[in-house]
C-alpha cells in the first residue's frame, strides 16, 4: 500500500504567533504534529524541537531499518526517540529562563504497508475516516477526558467546560514521558487525520467528518477544515495532517504547504 500526505498549519484568528508544528518524512512514511505551550515563544520552540527531532532521528532509523524491522522494533524506536526528544526539551527549559515550563503535545504516525503505529502525548488527536464513519483513535491525556472517563461530566458538557486545554501528559515538562502507542489496521481508502486542539475544540466530530467527505483532494480537505475552524472563532492555532492509503498500483503524491 502507498500513501499520500498533506500538512497545513494556521495561526488562527485570536493568536499572534503559531505554537503548532507539523513535519513529515515521506520516504519513511512518518508524520508528526505538535502543539506547544509556554510563555514568550517557548511553546513554538518546544513544538519545533519535537517535530524536528522526531522527523530527523526516527525518520533516519525507519529508512535504515526498511521493511525488515518488526512492529515491536518500530515501537521501541518511537519510544526511544520520544524519550530523547523529551529530555532535550526538558534540558532546554531548565537551562534557559525564557523557556521555563515549556512543553508540547505530540502525535506521531508511522505507516507500514497495511498497518499504522500511532503514538501520542497530550490532547492533540488522531482520527480515522473509513466507509463514511469517523472514529477518534487516540485518547486525550487531559483533565477533561479524565472527568468524562470517571462519569463526572458528559461529552456534551465537556464542550462548554472551563477545563479545556489542561493536559495531564506533555513532552518536555518532566524528565521522562510515556508515549501511548497503538497499532491499527490500514485499509485502502482510509483517511487519517492528525490535528491540534485548535481544530477539535472548534469543530465537533460530525462537522469534521462531513468536511472530509465533501472534499476529493487532501489539500482541499485541509483547507476546508482550517477555514471552518476559523469561521467558528479560530481561538487557537490550527494544524492538520492528512494521510490516505491507496493500493500500491497507484502512484503516491505528497503536499506540504503552510498557511499563514
Amino acid at each position: 500500500m502507498s500513501f499520500e500526505f498533506f500538512c497545513a498549519t494556521d495561526t488562527g484568528r485570536a493568536r499572534n504567533n503559531n505554537e503548532d508544528s507539523v513535519s513529515m518524512d515521506e520516504a519513511a512514511s512518518l508524520i508528526v504534529l505538535a502543539d506547544g505551550m509556554g510563555g514568550y515563544n517557548a511553546g513554538e520552540v518546544a513544538s519545533g524541537m519535537a517535530t524536528s527531532f522526531l522527523t530527523t532521528e526516527l525518520g533516519r532509523w525507519l529508512r535504515e531499518a526498511s521493511s525488515t524491522a518488526l512492529d515491536t522494533d518500530v515501537k521501541r524506536a518511537m519510544d526511544i526517540c520520544v524519550d530523547n526528544g523529551n529530555r532535550a526539551i526538558f534540558n532546554a527549559a531548565n537551562s534557559n529562563p525564557q523557556y521555563a515550563g515549556m512543553g508540547t503535545t505530540l502525535v506521531v504516525a508511522v505507516f507500514r504497508d497495511s498497518r499504522l503505529l500511532l503514538g501520542h502525548v497530550g490532547d492533540s488527536r488522531g482520527y480515522r475516516l473509513r466507509a463514511g464513519r469517523l472514529v477518534q483513535i487516540t485518547h486525550d491525556h487531559s483533565l477533561l477526558q479524565e472527568q468524562i472517563d470517571a462519569g463526572l461530566i458528559t461529552v456534551e458538557q465537556a464542550a462548554f467546560s472551563a477545563n479545556k486545554n489542561l493536559v495531564t501528559r506533555a513532552v518536555g515538562v518532566e524528565d521522562t514521558v510515556l508515549l501511548e502507542t497503538h497499532v491499527h489496521e490500514v485499509m485502502p481508502g482510509d483517511l487519517y487525520l492528525l490535528c491540534s486542539d485548535g481544530l477539535s475544540d472548534m469543530l465537533d466530530d460530525e462537522s469534521i467528518s462531513q468536511l472530509l467527505q465533501a472534499c476529493d483532494s487532501l489539500d482541499e480537505a485541509a483547507g476546508a477544515l482550517i477555514d471552518a475552524a476559523n469561521d467558528a472563532g479560530g481561538k487557537d492555532n490550527i494544524s492538520v495532517i492528512l494521510a490516505r492509503g491507496r493500493s500500491s498500483s497507484t502512484a503516491s503524491r505528497s503536499w506540504w504547504p503552510f498557511r499563514k
